[in-house]
């Protein structure tokens, strides 16, 4: 008997996905778009864990003239409390950066034992759980969203991650089901049954490696939208409050005064567009090497 260990799916010997996983690393590490997000993406998580690099506290500190535009000294300018965009704006990234990530996860882990049950077992698990996301997709995100945050009468931290989480755990359980569809056709997946493995067995330990790159893919690009709707929870005030320096939180403070006062709303306003831009581009660098 052979000592060469083949895969499960292709047949082929075992090191030779390793190859394949290694030159998929690689392509991410040449990949222009997924340098550059990834730069950007780690200066503001460093700003996250090290908000000691803000030169005044963002917060408290209003020293300063009130409302003054931006020059040498503050090249954000300052706030009508006399406080430092600059330091605010660097400061404000932390709550994001923690709301957004474990949304991401925790609804990417919800969606991909979903799609695995509803894939695999179809029949009337299928339909029972497909008609229940047909009825949360059936509103927009953001508005289902609302609904829980306001059914639930809090704007904590964890009540906000928990309902990112539920919102967009059935946009990716449709993408995977799809994908498991297609597995459990394949000759591993009878084998596997014939052999007298158990469902969970095979869902998780036969099934899920050969779906995980797809996993991967949308964990990236739910990441994107993820930070976008914490920020508009924010930004309509059901999310990170005043006077946390949260980004959202400063544009839904300032933005009525945005004449004459631009810098108060633009660079909090730029800062987002550059996190949600910078998740965009490392999903789509990754989506591209994956679907080679």
């Amino acid at each position: 008997m052979s000592d060469v260990v083949l895969d499960a799916d292709s047949g082929t010997p075992l090191r030779e996905t390793r190859a394949a996983r290694g030159e998929r690393l690689r392509l991410l590490l040449r990949s222009p778009t997924v340098l550059i997000g990834t730069l950007v993406l780690a200066f503001w998580v460093f700003c996250a864990i090290f908000p000691g690099v803000a030169p005044y506290n963002p917060i408290f500190d209003n020293q300063f003239p009130t409302s003054a535009p931006p020059e040498w000294g503050h090249p954000f300018g300052t706030d009508t409390n006399g406080r430092d965009i600059f330091s605010r704006v660097l400061a404000g990234s932390r709550s994001i950066l923690v709301i957004a990530p474990a949304a991401t996860l925790l609804a990417t882990v919800l969606g991909t034992a979903l799609g695995l049950l509803t894939g695999y077992f179809r029949g009337i698990v299928d339909d029972g759980v497909s008609r229940l996301v047909d009825a949360v997709l059936s509103l927009p995100l953001i508005v289902a969203a609302i609904l829980i945050v306001t059914a639930v009468g809090s704007t904590d931290q964890w009540v906000v991650i928990l309902t990112i989480g539920l919102v967009f755990a059935p946009v990716i359980s449709r993408t995977i089901r799809a994908a498991v569809l297609a597995e459990t056709e394949l000759e591993y997946v009878e084998a596997a049954r014939l052999r007298g493995e158990r469902s969970l067995y095979i869902m998780f330990s036969e099934i899920l490696p050969n779906v995980f790159p797809l996993v991967v893919v949308e964990f990236t690009v739910r990441l994107g939208y993820a930070i976008f709707t914490v920020a508009t929870l924010t930004f309509i005030g059901f999310g990170v409050q005043p006077p946390s320096p949260d980004w959202a939180a400063q544009i839904n403070q300032y933005w009525t005064l945005i004449d004459p006062y631009w810098w108060m709303t633009l660079f909090p306003a730029l800062a987002i567009a550059s996190l949600v831009i910078a998740a965009n581009l490392v999903s789509d660098g990754v989506r591209e090497v994956y679907e080679r």
